[in-house]
């Protein structure tokens, strides 16, 4: 099979692994950086341009797409289903699970656990709205953020004014989630690839940090999961349309509960800690779902 991949950064480790693993099963690959790719949207046929050549046709591609160039990007890849090109994780369900006040909204309509959330506009519902999440100790955080920036927790209800004030003045989108105080700065990676979780990692914050990001100095470790932790994530990925996603639940009192569903998860963090061949996995998939002009594939339950 003609594999592609759409990344920015050949050198990053989780392009990489794919690269390998696809190769290893005799695959031809080839890294394309979204950003240089151009498309003539208004011919009949359907084309991509990449670096001054046509582009071949591939039987599928596998977007890591950066949430700094998730509009572009997705356009690229919508132009790549156009040609028949199978997608790993289609557009739509890509650009859904991106937007993190609409996916939780989503996830909300079917029922999955998730932190109480709220949302505003207006600096004068500010009060109302700490109190309807469950008041302080609380998180704040920005729609556009990644990788833990712009997550803060706010200790007081004095403290989550400012900070909700500062945000509301910069013209910021943000949501306000209430603490999970008994989650101990840790949440659970759970990693989906065809409606079954493949591997999960636990992952702590460092010593006097609530956020566990791996990129903030967290640690991680392999976990056994709960049948509901398990049945969450699933659905979870099903629900955004993703065939690969990395879904980070919270274990609460109530239950697990859904921070994020990522479309592009990494693969370092999640290999090393569980010893898993996930990249291989992902090509497997592929090879049994690919076909021209398929995108989405049905979740397995």
């Amino acid at each position: 099979m003609k594999i592609a991949i759409l990344s920015r950064n050949p050198k990053l480790y989780s392009t990489r692994r794919l690269v390998e693993a696809a190769e290893a099963r005799g695959h031809e690959v080839r890294v394309l950086d979204a950003l240089r790719c151009y498309m003539n949207i208004s011919s009949n046929k359907p084309m991509l341009h990449y670096r001054g050549e046509d582009l071949p046709t591939y039987d599928a591609v596998i977007p890591r797409i950066g949430a700094s160039i998730t509009f572009y990007g997705t356009a690229v890849l919508r132009q790549l289903e156009m040609m028949g090109v199978y997608p790993v994780n289609e557009s739509v369900a890509v650009t859904r699970s991106r937007d993190k006040l609409r996916s939780l909204q989503l996830l909300s309509r079917k029922g999955i656990g998730m932190p109480v959330t709220g949302f505003a506009n207006s600096p004068d519902d500010i009060p109302d709205l700490i109190k309807m999440v469950g008041g302080a100790p609380l998180v704040i955080k920005l729609l556009e953020g990644t990788q833990g920036i712009g997550v803060v927790l706010a200790e007081t209800k004095k403290a989550a004014e400012s900070v909700i004030e500062a945000f509301l003045g910069l013209n910021a989108n943000i949501m306000v989630q209430e603490y999970i105080k008994e989650a101990g700065g840790a949440d659970i990676r759970c990693f989906v690839v065809g409606g079954k979780v493949v591997a999960a990692m636990k992952r702590q914050g460092a010593e006097g940090e609530f956020r566990s990001n791996l990129h903030r100095g967290g640690s991680a470790q392999l976990i056994k999961l709960t049948p509901e932790e398990r049945r969450t994530a699933v659905k979870a990925a099903q629900i955004m349309g993703l065939n690969v996603a990395g879904v980070d639940i919270l274990q609460s009192k109530r239950g697990p509960v859904v921070m994020e569903v990522n479309s592009s998860p990494g693969l370092e963090g999640i290999e090393k800690s569980t010893g898993k061949n996930v990249a291989d996995m992902i090509i497997q998939f592929i090879e049994k779902n690919a076909k021209p002009h398929r995108t989405r594939t049905k979740g397995k339950g």
